[in-house]
């Protein structure tokens, strides 16, 4: 295994490019595979492409702010020695791997935007407390746990086709998370990879000499603060930065609005409340405006790769939902299903859609139709094919550079220094994904 991992890991350093350089190539390829394979014209694969271009920008914003906000609150002084003190009772790099996956594996189950930022961020902190651990792996072990969010409490899909008057509820009805995500088949597969990822990662350790550690120096984020308004003493504008009154009432504002909201709605962890939750635990836990502010310039840094390529994936999205070759790929797939493999094919045709669609939500509103007519005719329970959708979504985004972008900001790292790990993360959850899908 360390044979095949060194070799995937050179493979990628060598030829993985720049991620914004990997969805400049996607869209170049997608082009291409739209004037071959659909009725579209050049002019025709440009206009889809502009005019989904900012698609996801709603989206894209809200990705910044988990980003920003998660960043916030894991340097302010309460949460920071939280981390601290779980890192510091880890004493080796093989232990080290193997609670990451864990703690990420959960936290990716419960919310999806969650997990991706807590996962880093714990592993950055272990990175600072444990010496000759593996940079590279520990923080794919972090990503790896992302595999499960679409079997989780916070599925998109799952959790679209469980409410009243969803967009295809004439064709299948409302499904309850019963039959989706608290299924056999679904609960096999997490559980399976809960059990077994953590160990996979640990075994994909490198050779001590072959280790790239990183200086922990370097992964410091203590918050500096304005020296030259602190000296103002007697000014309104630094009494007003200084104080802990205004914090007060924006924090009580945000938790009377959030217990509010679950006592409403229940466990209704959107990615809006999980951003609630870290902007108002943020400042409430920098206590000042001024700190808070300070924590808010530096976590900004991070989100660059953000900003400038998730319109391109939403160009791309465009050209692969207005060609149509989205639904080429989906029924290509149904020309070789059967009853028993259909659900099976589902999940590798969402797979690779989800390379050039990194959405769930957009995905699911490309392939549904196409799957959903298929699966009426083979016989095949619409529930087990929306997850099928489903997982094919969660599966590739282990080499998709679009959803790793968070994490390897929090980390200073690039998708070339991950990805030859989360490889073999691919091929070895697919296994456990097609096994639920065959034996339930």
């Amino acid at each position: 295994m360390k044979v095949l991992t060194r070799w995937s890991n050179a493979l990628m350093e060598k030829y993985l490019p720049d991620p914004y350089v990997f969805v400049a190539i996607l869209t170049a390829l997608v082009l291409i595979l739209g004037l071959i394979f659909t009725d579209s014209t050049p002019m025709n694969m440009v206009s889809y492409w502009g005019d989904g271009f900012w698609g996801l920008l709603a989206f894209t914003m809200q990705m910044v702010v988990v980003l920003a906000a998660g960043h916030v609150l894991a340097n302010s002084p309460f949460f920071k020695k939280i981390l601290s003190n779980m890192a510091s009772k880890v004493k080796t790099p093989a232990r080290a791997i193997i609670i990451v996956s864990f703690i990420s594996i959960i936290a990716c189950w419960i919310n999806w935007g969650f997990g991706l930022v807590i996962g880093a961020l714990f592993a950055k902190e272990i990175a600072r407390k444990v010496p000759k651990i593996d940079y590279r792996l520990l923080i794919a072990s972090a990503y790896s746990g992302f595999i499960v969010w679409h079997g989780g409490l916070a599925g998109s899909i799952p959790l679209s086709i469980a409410t009243e008057g969803h967009p295809f509820a004439e064709k299948m009805g409302v499904i309850p998370t019963t039959e989706t995500i608290f299924s056999p088949y679904n609960l096999f597969i997490v559980i399976m990879i809960f059990l077994t990822l953590p160990f996979f990662n640990r075994w994909m350790m490198p050779k001590e000499e072959e280790t790239v550690v990183v200086n922990p120096e370097l992964l410091n984020d203590d918050v500096e603060v304005d020296e030259y308004t602190i000296q103002q003493k007697n000014s309104f504008s630094n009494r007003s930065e200084t104080s802990v009154i205004l914090t007060v009432f924006i924090g009580a504002l945000g938790l009377i609005y959030l217990i509010w909201h679950f006592a409403t709605r229940g466990f209704d962890l959107n990615l809006n409340v999980v951003n609630m939750i870290f902007v108002v635990l943020g400042i409430i836990l920098h206590r000042t405006p001024r700190k808070f502010l300070a924590a808010v310039n530096q976590a900004i840094k991070t989100t660059g790769g953000i900003v400038f390529q998730f319109p391109f994936y939403a160009g791309i999205m465009g050209m692969m939902t207005a060609s149509g070759l989205a639904a080429v790929i989906s029924e290509w797939f149904i020309r070789i299903s059967n009853e028993t493999t259909f659900p099976l094919f589902t999940f590798f045709a969402a797979g690779i859609v989800n390379i050039f669609v990194p959405s769930g939500g957009g995905q699911w509103a490309v392939q549904a139709p196409i799957m959903l007519d298929a699966a009426h005719v083979l016989g095949v329970d619409y529930a087990k094919t929306a997850m099928a959708i489903a997982w094919g979504d969660a599966w590739t985004n282990m080499i998709q550079p679009f959803w790793a972008l968070p994490a390897l900001a929090i980390a200073g790292l690039k998708a070339k220094d991950i990805m030859g790990f989360c490889v073999f993360v691919l091929i070895f959850t697919g296994i456990i994904i097609s096994l639920g899908f065959l034996l339930f």
